[in-house]
């Protein structure tokens, strides 16, 4: 089981297993078509739905989706996620960060961050343009600018290193 909270508001159990999606004990069926990298349709008892990843951090699970135009911040915690958190422990805690990559390809549009600043999770870093939209890098958790590798203007490519830190 997978636990979603959405905008630190709503939280969700969710269980995917053979095209049915279980969302708090209520069964869904769930057809999906795969639309392109980044973007799927999903259609769910009927209602139709067009999902877009805008930003992710595959390492804290969380995530920025664009669902039939809205944009949603999900954060997921899988079953060891929780029992961590039930001990009071945080896998992220220990893990320390060291630099922050371009998760798709695209152009450097501005620069937020600059060398020596003071960074919180889930501060503007910079953007970047892919896919025809504006897309915000964030700060994937404290840290002190040591570098930034890239200028407004560059076109950059996926895990391209664009901000190091201390």
């Amino acid at each position: 089981m997978i636990r979603a909270k959405v905008n630190d508001k709503k939280q969700f159990d969710l269980q995917i297993k053979d095209g049915q999606v279980k969302i708090n004990d209520k069964q869904f069926v769930l057809d999906a078509l795969r639309m392109e990298e980044g973007a799927m349709h999903l259609i769910i008892e009927g209602r139709s739905f067009r999902v877009r990843i805008l930003e992710a951090d595959k390492e804290s699970k969380a995530y920025t989706l664009n669902v039939n135009g809205n944009t949603y911040e999900v954060a997921l915690h899988d079953e060891m996620d929780q029992l961590l958190h039930r001990l009071g422990l945080s896998a992220s805690a220990s893990k320390k960060v060291n630099d922050v990559k371009a998760p798709m390809p695209g152009l450097v549009l501005k620069l937020v961050a600059q060398v020596g600043d003071k960074v919180n999770k889930g501060d503007s870093l910079l953007f970047l343009e892919a896919m025809k939209m504006e897309n915000i890098i964030k700060s994937p958790g404290e840290g002190i600018v040591k570098a930034i590798r890239v200028n407004p203007g560059d076109k950059v490519e996926k895990n391209t290193v664009l901000i190091e830190f201390e």
